[in-house]
């Protein structure tokens, strides 16, 4: 119905927009299609002419949310999405403009060089070597029989040729970016020359704000003047009311009273994990054992005095509430000392690229090696330096040092903890085998196993309900229109928060966290100043209202009252200071303004601080243009008006020769790649339809 009912709002839109076609399709049959199937209908930006199609962007998309696994949010894929893209067809216009093209023999010769395939065994000869025959066999293999393997490689040697192509441009650049020995002289002499200076500073806190008087014209004024550092995205500014959805008190009684009817029958099941399991409950069963010390330390005692079989609780802990049953008491240390060595094999966790044994080799080593270590169990630290994956330890003959229970992996965990000291076995875990050898174990005490039932605070359905009626009522009120949402809010003494300078992609409203939809709404273009819609969101309701909307292009004065005005405060403030800073003797100028003279020694422009005042690069840079002795009145800063004279310039001591100069500067201009980067993309024309695939409609 909702469907129909806009469609019904747009029809006479509709009708003028197939008129329109038809009407095209009378003058020329074949404009039919190019009309309803045009580029930029398909388009989600353009680079120096060249369109990015929505297929593109959403293949690009896909492979990158595969890539990374779902780890990032759908915003934030688009966002790394769009600038690989853009950087991908800056580079490749930069060359084609230059002449220049990577042929696949580059990338080819970039891909076999690579250490990971020299060394794999699959690709080598029986001589050990790399055989590029068998790394295109596998190649070929791959791209018939195993598509998502294939896929994976197309996907690394495109990645190949986008970083040849990368870094084809970089390196063109750099070895441009050279430096002479002229340069590398006067960095030397400007950052080593060293000045003494005597100055009166006035500050700008000086002249009291009620002084200055900033009109809405000046600022609108100065924005026009320095556009390129005010223009402005569409944006959306906000405000929310939240109705947090939150257990009451009668909530939390009646959870807790469901938990302790269980305590009952969870005395005496059998079956733990099933008990847990068939009554629902909001954790699992941890299967380890328990300190004391980790335990919640209000019902800890209590616990640690109770016996195996008993159930202590309920209690509330972190948002649930418990009843803890005590099914194992024993003795153990709290912290251990051991030595081990590992046995990695494929397929084992983090296993180093060079190792190629399989899991059952790694086992006949490993049972080979323990039956040596029997016999003498001084050879242990021979036998690590020599056979262990694990090379951090192998060079101290395996030693891990102290550990405490949480630190290890459960199987080398559960041996170390439940062993005794000079225990040796092989165990397995998912990083291999290891021989370990239990060397310390210190502070035995009481440990316990748990099987804990939990039931999570959450609000009733009730309290949900009353909520919801709280927020929809809200909206009711505003709909009516007979006063303001503030007005309303207020009256209700309900917590307006602001959202101001929502961007069309921004995902992320402050104060509510990653809510999307949120702002998707006040981007619709049905959505204007004024409207409000009520939200459901996980633990709350939020009613939402637009309070304002700017579109692309220069930034309003408003907006930019906050950047702009400080800056002019602090011009007028200049001005009216400046009439008291003139004169040829700073004693009298101090005198004047009931200050004093300020000395400041060996100021460098590397390190622009005044003694006193604090960084101050425009005066210090104009310190180094001056005359000695000459005074120099009304020179503005950051932080006020200086009257200043240079009383000493203490040049360094010549060098014979600069190269090492020159060569640091060289070496610093090669590393801007990305600073070229930007610059070349400052220089493109870049169109960004994004907000069309994201933003409301």
């Amino acid at each position: 119905m909702a469907v129909l009912s806009k469609i019904r709002e747009r029809s006479m839109f509709l009708i003028i927009i197939i008129g329109l076609a038809l009407f095209a399709f009378v003058l020329d049959p074949s404009t039919l299609g190019d009309f309803f199937n045009s580029s930029k209908i398909n388009e989600v930006g353009e680079v120096n002419g060249e369109s990015i199609s929505r297929q593109e962007f959403a293949n690009e998309l896909e492979k990158y949310k595969q890539q990374v696994g779902g780890r990032v949010s759908e915003m934030q894929a688009s966002k790394t999405v769009w600038d690989n893209i853009l950087r991908k067809k800056i580079y490749k216009n930069q060359l084609e403009e230059a002449g220049i093209s990577i042929g696949e023999a580059d990338v080819w010769n970039e891909i076999i060089s690579a250490q990971f395939v020299q060394n794999n065994p699959q690709y080598q000869n029986e001589a050990g070597l790399f055989d590029e025959n068998k790394f295109k066999q596998f190649l070929a293999d791959i791209k018939e029989n195993n598509k998502l393997l294939w896929s994976q490689w197309s996907n690394y040697m495109n990645q190949i040729r986008d970083n040849s192509e990368r870094n084809t441009y970089n390196n063109l650049v750099t070895a441009g970016l050279g430096a002479s020995l002229q340069e590398g002289e006067f960095d030397y002499m400007v950052n080593n020359t060293k000045l003494n200076a005597q100055f009166v500073y006035v500050p700008y806190t000086s002249v009291a704000d009620s002084l200055v008087k900033i009109k809405k014209s000046e600022i609108e004024a100065y924005i026009k003047k320095h556009s390129d550092e005010f223009q402005a995205e569409d944006s959306r500014d906000i405000s929310f009311v939240k109705f947090d959805i939150v257990a009451t008190p009668s909530d939390e009684e009646a959870i807790k009273n469901d938990v302790a009817s269980l305590i009952k029958d969870f005395k005496i099941a059998t079956d733990n994990k099933l008990f847990l399991s068939e009554n629902d409950s909001d954790t699992s069963l941890n299967d380890n054992y328990q300190f004391k010390s980790s335990l919640n330390q209000k019902v800890a005692d209590k616990i640690y005095e109770g016996e195996k079989g008993d159930v202590i609780g309920p209690y509330k802990d972190k948002g649930y509430f418990k009843i803890s049953k005590i099914t194992e008491v024993i003795q153990m240390p709290d912290s251990v000392k051991a030595s081990h060595i590992l046995i990695a094999h494929i397929g084992a966790q983090r296993v180093a690229p060079d190792v190629t044994r399989t899991e059952e080799n790694a086992k006949k080593l490993a049972d080979s090696l323990f039956d040596v270590i029997k016999r003498r169990r001084s050879k242990f630290g021979d036998l690590a330096k020599e056979y262990s994956s694990d090379k951090g330890s192998a060079e101290k003959d395996g030693d891990l040092d102290w550990f405490n229970y949480q630190r290890m992996t459960p199987a080398f965990r559960d041996y170390s903890f439940s062993g005794k000291k000079g225990d040796i076995d092989v165990v397995k875990s998912p990083f291999g085998y290891h021989i370990i050898r239990i060397n310390e174990q210190k502070n035995k005490q009481k440990v316990m196993k748990l099987a804990t039932y939990s039931r999570k605070i959450v609000a009733s359905e009730a309290t949900e309900n009353q909520v919801y009626q709280k927020a929809q009522e809200f909206a009711l009120a505003i709909s009516k229109g007979n006063s303001s949402y503030f007005e309303i809010a207020k009256e209700k003494n309900y917590t307006t928060k602001p959202a101001v300078g929502l961007k069309t992609l921004d995902e992320n409203v402050p104060g509510l966290g990653n809510q999307r939809s949120i702002v998707s709404w006040a981007f619709n273009s049905d959505t204007a100043v004024g409207d409000f819609k009520r939200f459901d969101l996980e633990g709350s309701n939020v009613v939402a209202f637009v309070t304002g909307a700017s579109e692309k292009g220069l930034m309003s004065a408003s907006k930019a009252t906050g950047r702009v005005r400080p800056i002019l405060v602090n011009k007028k403030k200049a001005a009216l200071i400046k009439d008291k800073l003139e004169g040829d003797n700073l004693q009298n100028i101090a005198k004047k303004n009931a200050t004093s003279v300020k000395k400041s020694n060996s100021i460098t422009l590397k390190s622009p601080t005044l003694s006193g005042v604090g960084v101050e690069p425009k005066i210090v840079g104009a310190m180094f243009n001056a005359e000695l002795n000459k005074i120099y009145n009304a020179i503005e800063g950051n932080r006020g008006v200086f009257s200043f004279k240079v009383t000493k310039r203490e040049t360094p001591t010549a060098l014979p020769n600069y190269d090492a100069n020159r060569k640091r500067i060289a070496d610093s201009r090669k590393r801007l790649t990305f600073k070229m980067y930007e610059a070349i993309k400052e220089a493109s024309e870049i169109e960004d339809n994004r907000a069309v695939m994201y933003g409301g409609n």
